[in-house]
């Protein structure tokens, strides 16, 4: 049995290195789309969030596959609430700022997608949520964080990582963690072993 090859259609260094350390191999080809066109369709249409973050990496999936049509292509989106609002990636340390400090002391949810794609066919889809509740940390704590974590400010939707000086911004965090960083992971190798890719 040839094992088609894995795509992954996202430009996240997370999510990239999330697979690498899973021992994956794959290419990346991102899907560079207009999430936020299909996004604020979605949203006008009334779609919940997890059916918005479901389809967005869906979407980014199909469009790869259909470059590579042979491939199994991952594709993932990630979307932050607080309350009913759906948080933008920070453009700058000053957005950022403004983000961490509308979410400071508050909960707020990820929710995380991923869609396996082959041709023009779906194998599978997932969704998880994690609630993430911030402690209120001080203002001075704040500035300091914004000029120790500059590389991961815009590079998260929250403007924080986990797995560095980010993690010092919570006081609880529940639900899984891959799913924190952008990718519902232990579901998705799941799926891999069963196509194949990965050993059962």
């Amino acid at each position: 049995m040839t094992v088609p090859p894995l795509i992954l259609a996202s430009a996240s260094p997370a999510r990239a290195a999330m697979l690498r350390g899973a021992g994956l191999t794959f290419e990346i080809d991102p899907a560079d789309v207009d999430e936020r066109a299909l996004r604020d369709h979605l949203v006008a249409d009334g779609a919940s969030i997890s059916d918005i973050a479901g389809a967005l990496a869906e979407f980014k999936a199909a469009t790869v596959a259909r470059r590579h049509p042979d491939a199994l292509v991952i594709g993932a989106d990630q979307l932050l609430v607080l309350g009913h609002e759906i948080f933008e990636k920070s453009s700058s340390t000053r957005s950022a700022r403004e983000t961490l400090q509308r979410l400071r002391g508050k909960t707020h949810e990820l929710v995380s997608a991923v869609a396996l794609v082959q041709g023009d066919n779906l194998l599978w889809a997932h969704t998880d949520e994690a609630r993430l509740t911030m402690r209120a940390f001080s203002d001075a704590y704040l500035e300091d964080y914004l000029e120790r974590d500059d590389s991961g400010l815009t590079e998260s939707v929250g403007a924080y990582r986990l797995e560095g000086p980010g993690a010092q911004l919570f006081e609880r965090i529940e639900g899984d963690y891959f799913t924190v960083l952008g990718l519902p992971l232990l579901p998705l190798l799941d799926v891999l072993r069963q196509a194949g890719v990965l050993q059962p």
